[in-house]
């Protein structure tokens, strides 16, 4: 009986969960809409390979508080003082040097200096050597390819770590840009190109090949690997004064106090690096694992220009990401030059996806060029003309400020906001890459959002008049950009009209307006008087129901009655329909003798004080529109009235 009863109920219900399902999936499927880019990737032939480069970690290419850190301790640390450190006795140090300078072309002797550098950096940066390991994962494979090609000894590699610590955005205080710290001119010496969009000094292979063929030719002038280090890091005319200055010693120990200071602190660095990255293990050096090696990234030629911002929306790719494996384009725009070639790198599954959808994306690249170029024009396309409140999109620039917060930096900061770290250093004003607990950043972000498309018929938004034409003639209106210090009184005073004329041009009932906001005047053809024109009486005016609208809302903007809209509209209840058209004012086409006066309202008599008898149908927004430069403020004013309700046979004051 338990089983009969539960199956009964089973049955019952299914159609209560199936009609339930039916409803959720309709009013899902009826909200659903396709835009363009959806519409583009909608079309992507997919493919099933690996997930692309985990995002953590290409945060920490990203990452220049390593670069800071790096920077500073090559200034602070100094070879001639003395460091305690006991988890290292000298004897066993000097052991472990003499087993490395067996493999290596280099001198690798023990000297009290290089022992004190290397226990400086295991006693205060032994924390962020895990990291730099985790990104020599990546960069070292293409150095040694590059090191081998030119006959330099693949050591060299632990250079790019003492000089940018991995990072090819690093710049230091005197210009020097990417992993090997090239200046403008010694880019330019070796074929780095360098303009508004690209830096190859930031690009890791082009940057690694310049830098071999620098060793390369240094060893060829002085023979010895030491000697190279010190003159790529002060120049060889300062390591050939050394030289002279040490008496003909080609020795770098020798001739190191004579070098500069920096200088004779490089190499030194260097060495330490090399032993720590020997040695990591026995140090209790634990490397970060790099989730994608350099071989799971590849390159593609790009045919067109592209943004970053387009590639990572098509390919779904962040642009922390594009920045890392594309360092040398400086705008986040890769460029198109009919006379050079500009690549792209990324994940090898991306750059499938890139492959087979080239056309469509180069289609969307273009789409978006043409909407950048003619926004007025693509902004009307893309409104329809058949719905008065069709929508459209717009560029909004928002800006917000964010308070750092500690373990901050601005490649963390810049990935959130989805901007680039430049543009960080560029809206604050900062020199360097470090940031201050506490500070607030201002960030600047540019949005696409969609916004009514209103119909601008004056005087007041979105009303049509219709029926019969009115016989005016009025002053061509024109636009003024709030400036600092502004308000909506100082700029009616200026125009010569009144508060409620520029609030009822634009739309708004709020008297406060925004810097910058550009708001409808009147124009400066009067030269400052307000020309007082006879006016025919308005038969009819309509508006157009925007969405959210109510009955009473309306009402209260024309200061018309809730009961002679219904009448004139024939509503039965309150209900109105977005988009529908509805009668707002309504007058008769004769003018009554007692209203005499507004046919002769004129600027010669514009002084004079008369009198105005409220008719049926009448309502503040069609009396106001009876006597030009009157507007329903000064209305209520004049007649004390307080709300927007008039009567039939009321008497009103209409002022001078």
């Amino acid at each position: 009986m338990k089983n009969a009863k539960l199956a009964l109920l089973f049955f019952v219900s299914m159609p209560l969960f199936s009609q339930q399902l039916d409803v959720d999936t309709a009013v899902t499927t009826q909200e659903t809409t396709i835009s363009y880019l959806d519409s583009i990737k909608k079309t992507f032939v997919k493919d099933n390979m690996a997930r692309c480069v985990d995002s953590l970690w290409m945060k920490e290419l990203a990452n220049l508080d390593l670069f800071s850190e790096g920077t500073a301790d090559m200034a602070d640390v100094d070879p001639d003082e003395e460091v305690e450190y006991d988890l290292l006795p000298t004897s066993l140090l000097k052991e472990r040097l003499k087993e490395m300078n067996a493999k290596s072309p280099f001198n690798i002797e023990y000297n009290q200096a290089l022992e004190n550098v290397i226990k400086s950096y295991l006693k205060y940066r032994k924390g962020s050597f895990g990291k730099v390991m985790a990104l020599s994962q990546y960069y070292f494979p293409m150095f040694e390819e590059a090191f081998a090609k030119e006959n330099v000894p693949l050591e060299i590699k632990f250079l790019a770590v003492v000089e940018s610590t991995l990072n090819p955005k690093a710049v230091s205080r005197m210009g020097a840009t990417g992993l090997w710290q090239f200046m403008y001119q010694t880019g330019k010496q070796y074929d780095l190109k360098i303009d508004s969009y690209v830096d190859e000094r930031s690009d890791p292979l082009k940057a690694t090949a310049a830098a071999a063929k620098y060793m390369s030719n240094m060893y060829s002038i002085f023979g010895d690997w030491e000697l190279v280090l010190a003159s790529y890091n002060s120049g060889p005319g300062n390591v050939s004064k050394a030289i002279r200055r040490s008496g003909g010693s080609q020795n770098y120990w020798n001739i190191r106090k004579k070098l500069p200071k920096e200088t004779q602190n490089y190499v030194p660095a260097f060495l330490a690096t090399m032993y720590l990255y020997e040695y990591h293990k026995e140090h209790g050096i634990v490397p970060e694992q790099a989730v994608t090696q350099h071989f799971a990234t590849d390159t593609i030629m790009v045919k067109k220009q592209l943004s970053f911002n387009q590639i990572s929306e098509l390919l779904d790719v962040p642009v922390s990401q594009l920045q890392t494996l594309n360092p040398s384009y400086k705008l986040d725009v890769i460029p198109h030059y009919s006379d050079e070639d500009h690549y792209l790198r990324l994940p090898t599954n991306k750059i499938a996806v890139f492959a087979s959808n080239e056309d469509k994306i180069y289609a969307y690249a273009d789409y978006q060029e043409n909407v950048n170029k003619h926004p007025f024009t693509n902004s009307r396309l893309a409104s329809t003309t058949k719905n008065e409140s069709a929508t459209t999109t717009v560029l909004k620039k928002r800006t917000s400020y964010y308070k750092v917060r500690r373990g901050d930096n601005l490649g963390k900061i810049a990935n959130k906001y989805r901007v680039s770290v430049k543009q960080l250093k560029s809206w604050n004003r900062l020199r360097s890459n470090v940031i201050a607990y506490g500070k607030r950043l201002k960030i600047v972000q540019t949005t696409r959002v969609a916004v009514a498309r209103k119909p601008t018929v004056k005087p007041a938004a979105a009303i049509v008049k219709e029926e019969e034409s009115i016989a005016t003639t009025t002053s061509e209106s024109n636009f003024y950009v709030v400036k600092k210090g502004e308000n909506i009184n100082t700029i009616a005073a200026k125009y010569k009209v009144t508060v409620a004329d520029i609030q009822k041009w634009n739309g708004i009932s709020s008297p406060i307006v925004k810097v910058g906001e550009t708001i409808q005047v009147r124009d400066k053809a009067s030269n400052g008087k307000n020309d007082f024109i006879k006016v025919a009486e308005v038969v009819a005016i309509k508006y157009t129901v925007q969405k959210g609208d109510v009955l009473d809302a309306i009402s209260k903007k024309f200061g018309t009655p809730v009961a002679d809209l219904k009448k004139w509209n024939n509503l039965s209840n309150n209900t109105i329909t977005a988009g529908s058209r509805i009668i707002v004012a309504k007058n008769q086409p004769t003018i009554n003798t007692d209203n005499a006066a507004v046919s002769t309202f004129t600027k010669e008599n514009s002084k004079k004080e008369y009198n105005y008898y409220v008719k049926q149908g009448d309502s503040l927004y069609s009396i106001a529109k009876k006597y030009p430069g009157v507007s329903i403020a000064d209305l209520k004013k004049w007649n004390d009235i307080r709300g927007e309700a008039i009567k039939p046979g009321m008497k009103l004051k209409i002022n001078g």
